[in-house]
């Protein structure tokens, strides 16, 4: 087995770059249609719930590839699968800036999301894989970091260009990007040095399946994608009719410059990546955890500044809780004896459930209770993901070979 890339090596540099630049396409497409909803009503003839469908097609295309994406790296390899990913996901974007209709709209959107899970199935696998074992959280935080630059990208590209020339230049633009960054991966990501592709036969992938799904470790760390996640967009998705109602009255423009506090996110996942290289996964999680909560609280405040710093700290918790949680995953799963892969496509299945299942309860608690019921709906949830982190912290490490009895070195799971 060749020793993983280290911060300093050429191979490191091209490894993150690739890496960033995926991740920024990725979730640029994934998300860009989210400002062009008005836009979509108004071009098609249908209601803004309709309209939604746009984004939904895309993550549950997303999410159901994800469970076929992840067992089929264990086979095929990770480098060609990432590679053709983005590509295809950025020549699909072409077509939704061309689509004549709705429904063809719509079609072209769940194909996207389908070409889209190659890349986030993949990557903290491929990391694991590729990076020194002493810097896997740090390589994962910045791979996360890519993540939520274009989340914000993806919204502040379309939202411009729509204003300029409407919704088919916004997407085309999207497309421009996406197409941009696959040559960016094409070129920079190094191919695989440490992959051993598993047995093809059922008996194989059952027997990983079953410990993916049986270790409480990972259990829990799914449970933390699924409620830190369903928190974060439940936040967000209310966030624009806070701002458009008393005492602030923002238009769909300046609301829209909210997401810019995903800077914050970008800067947070990085960080607590190097934090739990240097002082364990099993610190940093329960912390960050805190300090989202902590952000959800601020924004109970009036003040529209105060609001503002809310987003922005719960937005840096919840990046470095899942930066951290993602990475941690894949390491888990090795010294369990494989299926990284999978792992990690469960990991993310459960994160865009909790986008979607508890996302969607938000609309529910603001015309229920307002921003108050938005605020105890987003704190339970995230309170369940400080318990699930506390248990994190009561469950053996894992040392490749045993679960415990060790002193801790680089090649097993950190425990700090």
């Amino acid at each position: 087995m060749t020793i993983g890339y280290l911060p300093g090596d050429p191979g490191y540099r091209r490894l993150s770059v690739a890496l960033f630049a995926a991740g920024l396409a990725t979730f640029a497409m994934l998300y860009s249609a989210q400002p062009l909803l008005p836009e979509l009503v108004h071009a098609f003839a249908i209601s803004p719930a309709r309209s939604a469908l746009a984004i939904s097609v895309a993550t549950l295309g997303l999410g159901i590839a994800l469970l076929i994406v992840g067992p089929l790296s264990e086979v095929v390899g990770r480098t060609s699968l990432m590679r053709w990913s983005v590509a295809a996901a950025a020549v699909i974007a072409v077509g939704c800036a061309l689509a004549p209709t709705w429904n063809s709209l719509l079609v072209m959107r769940g194909l996207q999301g389908v070409a889209l899970a190659g890349l986030p199935a993949v990557a903290v696998a491929y990391l694991r894989e590729e990076v020194h074992a002493s810097r896997h959280a740090r390589a994962s935080g910045l791979y996360v970091a890519g993540t939520a630059v274009g989340g914000m990208t993806g919204r502040l590209i379309a939202g411009g260009l729509a204003d300029l020339g409407g919704w088919r230049l916004a997407m085309a633009g999207i497309a421009a990007f996406g197409l941009a960054c696959a040559v960016v991966v094409a070129v920079l990501l190094p191919d695989s040095r440490n992959f051993h592709p598993q047995s093809a036969h059922p008996r194989n992938l059952l027997k990983q399946t079953a410990g993916v799904l049986t270790d409480p470790a990972l259990l829990a760390l799914y449970g933390i994608a699924a409620t830190a996640m369903g928190a974060f967009v439940a936040v967000y998705n209310a966030t624009g009719f806070r701002l458009a109602s008393a005492p602030y009255g923002l238009g769909p423009g300046l609301a829209g410059l909210v997401f810019t506090v995903y800077v914050v996110g970008s800067a947070s996942s990085a960080y607590a990546g190097r934090l739990a290289d240097q002082y364990g996964r099993r610190a940093v999680v329960p912390t960050a955890c805190a300090i989202t909560i902590a952000g959800v609280l601020l924004t109970l405040a009036s003040p529209l500044p105060v609001v503002v710093l809310g987003l922005a700290v719960m937005t840096a918790g919840f990046f470095a809780v899942h930066g951290v949680a993602s990475g941690w995953v894949a390491v888990r799963a090795h010294l369990g004896g494989g299926g990284t892969g999978q792992a990690a496509s469960l990991y993310l299945f459960a994160y865009y459930l909790g986008s979607s299942v508890f996302g969607g309860l938000a609309g529910t608690a603001w015309t229920s209770a307002g921003w108050y019921g938005v605020a105890v709906e987003a704190v339970v949830l995230l309170l369940v993901t400080l318990l699930l982190a506390m248990l994190l912290r009561r469950i053996p490490i894992r040392v490749a070979g045993s679960e415990v009895g060790k002193p801790a070195t680089i090649d097993q799971e950190l425990q700090r």
